[in-house]
Order: structure tokens, then C-alpha cells, then sequence
């Protein structure tokens, strides 16, 4: 039995005093954020089960849970404990034995007389209700617990009647006697701090029920900070908007979070304005709508006083910059008091703050810049025309180009920026997959106005135009011809060494650097490989913008063709200059979807792991299009590496994304991918359901996405049994091969030869002579090995594979090993491959080779008993240790001993 006041629901306004009521557990709405506390929950259920512990107390900022995870933590103690629930009443210390109130009533009038009797008459009344069971009293709001109720709870406490879960914001809220309770450790205190993603990404599986992206999890945990009831009144908010949607069994955000004031961050936002001063409100609404403002600018406004008042109460955020940025720490907050204000009011606070004066944007982060562009679009004030192009320029860098489009839109044709202007639509449109739009945008550059421009400014706008035509069929090929022509209004022949760092080598430089992505677009990479190398030699080119972009292209062809270390001693080289290059824009992010393909193609998955972070920003609503991106990446280098299931994760959530918003035909290759997963875990279904997605999907793509693309999808067709992916896969790597991209043909050699012809196979070993490192060597032993049917050359490329940890490469090795070393006699080798075979079935869903002797694979219970039998324990101490007969153990072991060619138990360890 327990008893609980029935103004314990939200909402109640009555006092402490109800007639006890059955406690339930918490409410559905409250279970939902469980899956991240099962720590905290842990702490509290050893507090509570401690001989020596008096209890727990439950503390954290409001709306982080600890209510519902006290409700938990009793309701997890069973009927075999009785549990009592207290709260303070509305007027809290004012009145004595406030939440002791109901069982107050219930003593008789003898206990009344004293102090003293009332604290024996209800320690007593407790007791009894109890009924000789242990006792645990759940007390909410013990902050506000008055002097006579906290004597009581003491004595019960000190008296083993009961134990207690007190909740508090902190530890200085609680009475003293709880104080010298935590002191001498009698009670444990269990802090609940806000979530941090993780536990946010646990929180929303639990709350909507299926995956959930990357891209929603790191949004909604920016907006809200981690606070679970935050969190979930934001769920319902958007769900209700129409922009929280299940994509394909992902949930995902259609567009950027809009807060406009929907009821229940509102509510909450309404409660806590209610709280503040005047001066405190006044500051928030001018951060709501400016995002940020220097520190030296807003005390000047404000006074230091209200400021640092306002970060000493956790309101603040103050960056440790030159100009010392101050925004509000949850962004929340700003977002739903700036649905309040009127237009009138931004006005006037914008007025207020700048008077008339404009920040320096020049000392901005992209953040802030983009920050007050929005400020000044939401007051329906004009940017100034060299604001507006550099807010589009940063929009575009941080993937928000639906703004960028906002203020470049707001350039007019008579502004100096405004081809420039053109130029950051067509990017904008380019990250919308409206390439049509885009060069709409830069037809819309008049022949004078393109007569008119400086050298480089004429070579920035081909080189968008070149960017622009890639993308529609219909003008691909004439790339070259427009090169060509701008090279004429230039005046400069191609190969033509400028002194540096006249205009006109800039100019030139540009257009050079377009013809290098043109090549690098469409794959190739032989015409331009010397030309790159020159251009990235530092003796020869003096300009580092044109030298890091034409490295990093010459990364990815040596890559390419067959140059992988050289790859990734250029990688590694250009890693370490970035940082000197920090003010190129936009070179960090070119600069690792690259490496990423240098890293891919070397084997080095684990390294591309490491290189796709996701996105950190303090505006992160705007990063949807580069976190697609970054699911997909992750997919891919799991997928390569043959774990399938894990790439699923990361597949279905890139695939869900890229469907709403399109990012540059990237979302073939997101189906070729998936399609690849469920292939390697044996989902024939699913696999054919994305391949059918794949040859519905059209457009242009990179030469990188459509190998990834083709060779994805040739190889789920090939698990699947596909015989034409295999013709496929070989006709592709005989066209790379005359184009001198050895590295893809290796790669591609590599899948079509399972069970391949011996022409192939020499074919694969003639290939890998043309390649560097443990990849092309790998190839070569596996073509070799099974050339020659040779189990220990197979053995030694297995090797080479788990060194690179690609397990389904490792398993075709050693399973063919098992076939060729039994067919030769050698004992030694089949138990070596017969073992690794059996290890690798932990973790290949899918074999892609099964050993032909039909011999199968320990099971869990031989793999158990065969570790025993090799350290020595007899039959007899197996039995008893794995509860089964000693003849049961005797039959195990007679089958360990066939399946694996040993005949003694000396031959099992290292095998198991």
C-alpha cells in the first residue's frame, strides 16, 4: 500500500491535504525519458538498497526529470515496500507540518500536545501502516520544507522507520539537518544534469518509436540544451507544424525549426518571463532578435550589473573572442520571445542597441554575421549591399541556402555585389539540386555587365557557370568551349606562367582551377594528374589559393589511379597546412570530402570515421544538407568494410534526409548504399527495394558518387546472385584501366572475381602491380592464392585484410583457404582457416564464400566447450560448469574435433 496526495498531479493548486490514493508509477508522459537516466536510476537503487544509506536526494534544474525518475525508482521497489508520497503545500515553510498535513489529521487527539508527541504520534502512524515492511517516502519540493515537517522526516529517518527521496534544485536548497545527513554520507546525492546528444537521440527513439536522424537529434538538442521537458514539448510543437515527419521509418525534419510561439514552449517560456525583472526581460528580447552582441556594446545599453547578474544566473553566454560575443545560453529562449515581439518593437530595439551604427562585420564569425542579416530581414530593414552578399556567402557555407538566397534577393541590379550577388543564388540553387535555377541566375549577367568586370570577377563568374553546367547534360560537354573562350577575353593561353600577384594570374589561376574540377567531375584524372603536381608545387606557384585547391584535386588522382600512398602522404602534408589556409573559404570542407575518397579507397575506413564529425555550430537548424552528407559518408565507410548492419543506422537516416532535400544527386548513391547493407546482412527484400529506388532515381552526379553509386549497387547485386552485376563489375574496371584509374579497378576486380575465371584473376593480379599499398597487395595475394589454389598465400591476405579490419575480405580468404588446404593435405593450415572462419561468423551476417567441403561452423555451444577442453578442464568439470552430462560434453567435442581437423585437445588453443 502507498499513500499519495492527490494534488500531486502537474497542474494542482490545492493544498497537502487528500486522502492517500494507490501509487501507480509514472505516467506514460513521463516514462518516455527513462532510457537515458539508467545510470541515475541505478545510483538511486543502490541508495536505497544500502544497509547504511538513509536514502537519496534528487537534484537538478527544473524540467530535467526528477520527479518522474523518483515515481520510477519507487515504482521499480514493488508491493513488498511501502511507499509514501509528501508535498510541500503552495505556501511551503509558512506552514508548519505542511507535507505531513493528511497524516497530521489522522492522529488522535492525545498526539496533538506537544511538538514532541506530534513527531512520535506520526513516526509511530507510519509504522503501522507499513505493516512490518521497509518504507521509502518520495518528498517533492523539499526546498521549501518548513522547520517541523523537516524534524519529523529526520526522526523517521534516524529511527529506520523510513527511508527518503527528496527532490531539490540543489543542495543548498535542502534544511540544515539534510545538510549534515549529506555530510556525514547518510544520504547520496544523484545530480541530474541535462542530456547531453546521445541521451537525447535515446530520448526520441523512446518518444517517437522509430529510427531518428542525425540531423534532428543535433537540432533539437542545440534548441532546447538537453532538457527533457523542453525536448518533448518541442516534439509535439513540430509534429503539430507539420516539419517533424516519418520519412521511410525515419523520423526527420522537413525544413529548419521555425518557433513561432506554438503552445507548449510557449507555456513554458511564459512561466519563466513571468519570473524575471523588467531589466532582465529588456535584455533578453534584445539578444532574442540581435543572436549576438559584443560585451562592450550591450553593457553600455544595459549596465555591467544587470550582465553579469544575468551570467552569474546561467542566462548569459559570453565567448572568449576579441569582442567578447553574448548570446543567450538557450536558444530557446531568444527564438520563442522573438515570435512575440511586433516589428515595431525590433525596431526599437534595434535603434536602441546600434543607434546609427552597424557592427563591423568584417570581425564576425559566419554565425553572427548570419545572426544580424536575420535581425535586420526581421525588422523589414534594408541590408546594406556589401552585408547582404557576405551574409548570402556565409549562409551558403553553413548550408542554409534558402537564406542566402533571402539576401542575395535583396541585392538590386544597380548595387555594385549584385553579380556577385548572382553568383551566391546559383551556389544556393546548386545546394537545392536546382541546377536549372542556377543557371537561370547567371544568364541573368548581361554581356556588358560580364564586359564591364575586372579580370578575376569575369574568371569567378565562368568558373560558377562551369560549376553550374556539370549538372545539366545538356552543357556538360561545353565546359571545355567556355574555358576556352575566357582564356581569349583573358588574354592568356593555357599553361602560361604569370608573375605573381598580378590580377591577371589570379584570373588565370581561376579559370585553370575550374578546368581541373571539370576533369575531376567527369573522371579524368590522366589529362590533368602532371598539370596538378605542377600547380601544387610551392617552387612554381606562389599562390596559395590556386596551390591547396589544385592539391587537394591531385589528392584524389593519384588516389585514383593506383598512387594511394602518395595519396596520403599529400593528404596528411595538406592536413597540416590548413590552418595557414584558414582564410580561404569553404577549403576545409572540399578538403575532407576528398581525403574521405583517399581514405575509402586505401582501406582506410576507420580513419574516414574519424575524419565525418558531425556538425558544430551554434546554429545548427541550418546544417541539414551537410549532415545527409555526413550519414551517408559513415554508411559508406561501414558498408566498405563489409558491416552492414552497423551501416544501416547512418544509410537510413542519410536516406531519409536526402529524399526531402536533395543534395547534389548524393541520394543515388544513399540507395546503392543501403541497397549494399541489406545485401551483406542477407535482406534480399530490402536490398531489392533500394535497387528499385535507385533505377527510378536520375540526374548528374560527381565521378566519386557514381563509382560509389555503380559499384555499390553492382556488388548487392551480386550478393543477391545477379550474374549480369558481375559482367558489370568487370566491363568497369576495363574501362578504368584505359583510363589509368587502376585504384578503382582494383577495387572492382576485387568483388567480380569471387568465384571468378582464371583470366580475371590474373587480370586483378596485373592490376595490383600498378598500385601501392596493403590494398594492392592484398589483391595480389587473393589472386595469386586462389590462381594457384595456395591456402598459405590466401592465409597471408586474410592477414592483410584483418590488419585493415575488412572482415568479409578476411572471410573470402580463409574460407577458401579451408577448401585449398584440405584438398593439399596440409592439416595445419585448414585448422588455422577452419578457426578464423568460425571467429569471423560472429560478425559476417553474410559469407561470401562458403567452403565447399560443406564443413560447417562451430556453434555457440561447440565454440563454449572447445574453450574449456583447450585450457585443460576435463569433461567431467564442463558438464558441471555448463550444467549437461558428461556424454553430452563427449559429443560436442567429437564434432569440434572433425569440424576443425584436430585430434587432440592440445590443437584447440589459438583455434577457439
Amino acid at each position: 500500500m502507498s499513500i499519495e496526495p492527490l494534488s500531486w498531479g502537474r497542474g494542482s493548486t490545492g493544498s497537502a491535504l487528500a486522502d492517500p490514493v494507490t501509487f501507480a508509477g509514472p505516467d506514460e508522459h513521463q516514462k518516455w525519458s527513462l532510457p537515458a537516466r539508467s545510470a541515475d536510476l541505478g545510483h538511486i537503487r543502490a541508495a536505497l538498497t544500502d544497509a547504511d544509506s538513509l536514502g537519496v536526494v534528487i537534484t537538478g534544474a527544473r524540467g530535467v526529470g526528477k520527479s518522474s525518475l523518483a515515481r520510477t525508482a519507487v515504482m521499480e521497489l514493488g508491493s513488498e515496500v511501502f511507499t509514501l508520497q509528501l508535498r510541500n503545500t503552495l505556501a511551503g515553510s509558512k506552514t508548519p507540518y505542511g507535507c505531513l498535513a493528511f497524516l497530521l489529521a489522522r492522529l488522535p487527539q492525545a498526539a496533538m500536545g506537544s511538538p514532541t508527541a506530534i513527531l512520535q504520534g506520526i513516526t509511530s502512524l507510519i509504522r503501522n501502516d507499513a505493516g512490518g515492511r521497509e518504507c521509502v517516502i518520495t518528498l517533492d519540493s523539499t526546498a521549501s520544507l518548513d522547520d517541523m515537517s523537516a524534524g519529523v522526516l529526520l526522526n523517521i529517518l534516524l529511527t529506520r522507520t523510513a527511508r527518503i527521496i527528496a527532490i531539490a534544485p540543489n543542495i543548498s536548497d535542502l534544511p540544515a539537518d539534510f545538510h549534515w545527513l549529506l555530510t556525514e554520507r547518510r544520504l547520496t546525492e544523484v545530480r541530474l544534469e541535462n542530456l547531453n546528444e546521445l541521451q537525447t537521440k535515446q530520448v526520441l527513439l523512446s518518444l517517437l518509436g522509430h529510427r531518428v536522424s542525425s540531423s534532428l537529434v543535433s537540432t533539437f538538442h542545440s534548441i532546447v540544451g538537453g532538457n527533457p521537458m523542453l525536448l518533448k514539448a518541442l516534439v509535439a510543437e513540430q509534429q503539430l507544424a507539420g516539419n517533424l515527419i516519418l520519412s521511410d521509418s525515419v523520423w526527420t525534419l522537413r525544413d529548419k525549426v521555425v518557433l513561432d510561439g506554438g503552445t507548449g514552449l510557449d507555456d513554458i517560456v511564459r512561466s519563466r518571463w513571468m519570473r524575471e525583472t523588467p531589466e532582465t526581460r529588456a535584455v533578453i528580447e534584445m539578444l532574442s532578435c540581435a543572436r549576438t552582441v559584443s560585451l562592450a556594446r550591450l553593457t553600455g545599453v544595459f549596465g555591467t550589473d544587470i550582465i553579469a547578474d544575468m551570467e552569474d544566473a546561467g542566462l548569459l553566454s559570453v565567448a572568449r573572442s576579441d569582442n567578447r560575443w553574448v548570446t543567450l545560453r538557450e536558444q530557446y529562449l531568444g527564438d520563442v520571445v522573438r515570435s512575440w515581439l511586433s516589428v515595431a518593437r525590433r525596431r526599437e530595439l534595434r535603434t536602441k542597441l546600434l543607434g546609427d551604427r552597424e557592427p563591423d562585420v568584417s570581425h564576425m564569425t559566419l554565425e553572427e554575421l548570419i545572426g544580424f542579416a536575420a535581425w535586420t530581414h526581421e525588422c523589414e530593414a534594408e541590408l546594406r549591399p556589401p552585408v547582404a552578399l557576405a551574409a548570402a556567402e556565409a549562409a551558403n557555407q553553413l548550408f542554409d541556402p534558402r537564406f542566402a538566397l533571402t539576401c542575395a534577393g535583396s541585392l538590386k541590379k544597380s548595387d555594385d555585389e549584385w553579380v556577385a550577388g548572382q553568383r551566391q543564388k546559383a551556389a544556393s540553387c546548386l545546394l537545392l539540386d536546382l541546377p536549372l535555377q542556377a543557371m537561370a541566375a547567371l544568364d541573368d549577367i548581361t554581356p556588358a555587365q560580364l564586359q564591364e568586370l575586372a579580370d578575376l570577377d569575369f574568371a569567378e563568374v565562368v568558373a560558377a557557370k562551369c560549376d553550374v553546367m556539370v549538372w545539366l547534360p545538356e552543357h556538360k560537354s561545353k565546359v571545355p568551349e567556355l574555358l576556352g573562350q575566357a582564356r581569349e577575353r583573358l588574354g592568356v593561353k593555357r599553361g602560361t606562367r604569370l608573375s605573381w600577384p598580378d590580377p591577371l594570374a589570379a584570373a588565370a589561376n581561376r579559370i585553370s582551377l575550374s578546368e581541373f574540377e571539370y576533369h575531376a567531375f567527369t573522371g579524368n584524372f590522366a589529362n590533368i594528374v602532371q598539370d596538378l603536381e605542377e600547380a601544387a608545387d610551392p617552387q612554381l606557384n606562389n599562390d596559395l589559393w590556386f596551390r591547396m585547391q589544385s592539391a587537394i584535386i591531385l589528392m584524389e588522382a593519384l588516389s585514383t589511379m593506383g598512387r594511394e600512398m602518395d595519396a596520403l602522404q599529400l593528404m596528411r602534408m595538406l592536413g597540416g597546412q590548413l590552418s595557414d589556409a584558414g582564410h580561404i573559404v569553404g577549403l576545409r570542407e572540399k578538403f575532407s570530402i576528398r581525403a574521405f575518397t583517399v581514405l575509402l579507397q586505401a582501406g582506410r575506413w576507420r580513419q574516414c570515421l574519424d575524419l565525418v564529425n558531425p556538425p558544430r555550430s551554434q546554429d545548427a537548424r541550418g546544417l541539414a544538407f551537410r549532415t545527409s552528407a555526413s550519414e551517408l559518408s559513415t554508411g559508406l565507410a561501414y558498408v566498405y568494410s563489409g558491416r552492414g548492419a552497423i551501416a544501416l543506422e547512418s544509410l537510413l537516416s542519410s536516406v531519409a534526409q536526402l529524399e526531402l532535400r536533395p543534395v547534389m544527386n548524393t541520394l543515388q548513391a544513399a540507395y546503392a548504399a543501403t541497397a549494399f547493407a541489406y545485401a551483406q546482412i542477407g535482406d534480399a527484400g530490402q536490398a531489392r527495394k533500394y535497387l528499385e529506388k535507385l533505377r527510378t532515381s536520375r540526374g548528374e552526379c560527381t565521378f566519386a558518387i557514381r563509382t560509389v553509386t555503380n559499384f555499390c549497387a553492382d556488388m548487392a547485386g551480386r550478393w543477391l546472385g545477379d550474374g549480369d552485376a558481375t559482367n558489370r563489375l568487370l566491363a568497369s574496371a576495363r574501362e578504368d584501366i584505359v583510363e589509368g584509374r587502376f585504384t578503382l579497378a582494383g577495387i572492382s576486380l576485387l568483388g567480380a572475381t569471387v568465384n571468378g575465371s582464371e583470366d580475371d584473376l590474373r587480370l586483378l593480379e596485373t592490376v595490383a602491380g600498378h598500385r601501392q599499398g596493403p590494398m594492392a597487395e592484398m589483391s595480389r595475394l587473393i589472386a595469386v592464392g586462389t590462381r594457384t589454389k595456395n591456402a598459405k598465400v590466401l592465409l597471408a591476405g586474410g592477414e592483410l585484410a584483418a590488419s585493415m579490419e575488412l572482415d568479409v575480405v578476411e572471410a573470402r580468404c580463409v574460407a577458401l583457404a579451408v577448401d585449398f588446404a584440405r584438398m593439399a593435405g596440409d592439416s595445419t593450415s585448414a585448422r588455422t582457416a577452419q578457426a578464423r572462419l568460425d571467429h569471423l561468423s560472429s560478425t559476417v551476417s553474410s559469407l561470401p564464400i562458403v567452403p565447399s567441403s560443406g564443413s560447417p561452423l562451430l556453434t555457440a555451444r561447440e565454440r563454449q566447450i572447445a574453450r574449456l577442453a583447450g585450457r585443460g578442464t576435463s569433461n567431467r568439470d564442463i558438464a558441471q560448469e555448463m550444467g549437461v552430462s558428461v556424454r553430452t560434453v563427449e559429443g560436442h567435442l567429437y564434432q569440434v574435433f572433425t569440424k576443425l581437423g584436430v585430434t587432440s585437445r592440445g590443437d584447440l588453443p589459438g583455434l577457439v
